[in-house]
C-alpha cells in the first residue's frame, strides 16, 4: 500500500458518523462502518457513509455484512458513482479488532483506508485520523498489518458552507430560519467588501516599507486579479442586473408554486368535507 495517499471528508459523513454514535447501543463502546466515495491519484474523497452494527469481544468481531451489502447496492442504486473506499470508527485510536474489521475491507476494496473520529471528545476538539495498512511478516512465517497514519483533512462544497455557517449562528442564537436569496447576496457582498479593504490595507502597507512582502501572497493576489474579467463598469452593471432580474424571477415562480400547493390543499380539505 502506497503511502503517498490523503483523505478528504466532507462535513455530512462526520454528522452521520456522529449521529451513529448517538444512536448505539448502551453497551456499545464504539461505532463502525463504511466510507463511501471516490479515488483519484492518491486523494480518497469521502462524500458519504453508513453505519454497520456489530459487537467486539477480546478476539473477534461479529459485523452484520449482509446489512453492510444491502446498504451498499441500495446506495448504490441513487448514487452509482459512489464507492467503498474504507472503513470508520469512533474514537481516537486504533484497536486490537480493528485488524479482523480492516480484513473485511481488503476483500471489498482495492486499499481501502481507515477513519477514526474522536466522539469522545478527549482533546480540544473533534480529532480526525486517516489510516493505511502496511504489510508486516517474516518470509515463509506469519503475516499481518500494521496501521500507518495519512493526511485527513475536511473539505465544502459551498452548498455545505451555506449550511455549516447557518449551524454555526444556531449555536449563539438557538433556532434560526434560512435566509433569503437576496439577504444571502447581501451579506455576501458586505463580506467581499471587508476582504478587499484588508487586502487594500494590506497591500497599502507593503508599499510604504511597514511591512515585509510575502511572495506567496503576491502570487495569489495576482491570480486573482488574471480570474477577474476584463469589463467596464457598465457591461459588470448590466450583467449584475441581468442576475438580479434572474433571481427575483426564480422567487416570483417559487412563491407562484407555494402559493398554488396551499390552494390546492385547502381545496382538497373543502371537497373531502
Amino acid at each position: 500500500m502506497s503511502l503517498n495517499v490523503s483523505i478528504k471528508v466532507h462535513p455530512v459523513v462526520l454528522f452521520q458518523i456522529v449521529d451513529a454514535f448517538e444512536r448505539r447501543n448502551l453497551d456499545s463502546h464504539r461505532v463502525i462502518g463504511t466510507l463511501l466515495g471516490t479515488v483519484d491519484k492518491g486523494v480518497v474523497e469521502v462524500t458519504n457513509c453508513f453505519c454497520v452494527p456489530h459487537k467486539e469481544y477480546d478476539e473477534m468481531v461479529e459485523a452484520e455484512l449482509n446489512y453492510a451489502q444491502d446498504m451498499f447496492e441500495m446506495n448504490q442504486k441513487v448514487n452509482p458513482s459512489e464507492l467503498i473506499v474504507g472503513w470508520w470508527a469512533t474514537g481516537d485510536e486504533v484497536t486490537s479488532q480493528s485488524s479482523v474489521i480492516h480484513d473485511y475491507y481488503i476483500r471489498e476494496c482495492k486499499n481501502p483506508v481507515h477513519m477514526t473520529l474522536d466522539t469522545n471528545l478527549k482533546g480540544p476538539n473533534m480529532g480526525i485520523k486517516g489510516y493505511v495498512h502496511v504489510p508486516i511478516g517474516v518470509p515463509g512465517g506469519k503475516s499481518g498489518i500494521m496501521f500507518t497514519q495519512i493526511p485527513a483533512e475536511v473539505i465544502c462544497y459551498n452548498s455545505e458552507v451555506t449550511g455549516l455557517r447557518l449551524l454555526h449562528k444556531s449555536i449563539k442564537q438557538g433556532a434560526v430560519q434560512p435566509l433569503s436569496e437576496l439577504t444571502l447576496v447581501s451579506e455576501a457582498a458586505d463580506k467581499l467588501t471587508v476582504l478587499i479593504d484588508h487586502v487594500l490595507r494590506y497591500v497599502d502597507e507593503v508599499l510604504a516599507n511597514r511591512i515585509t512582502p510575502d511572495n506567496s501572497i503576491g502570487r495569489q493576489l495576482l491570480d486573482m486579479v488574471n480570474s477577474v474579467p476584463s469589463m467596464t463598469q457598465e457591461q459588470f452593471e448590466t450583467m449584475f442586473n441581468s442576475n438580479i432580474k434572474d433571481l427575483l424571477m426564480i422567487m416570483t415562480l417559487s412563491q407562484l408554486t407555494k402559493t398554488q400547493l396551499l390552494l390546492n390543499e385547502k381545496l382538497t380539505l373543502l371537497t373531502s368535507l
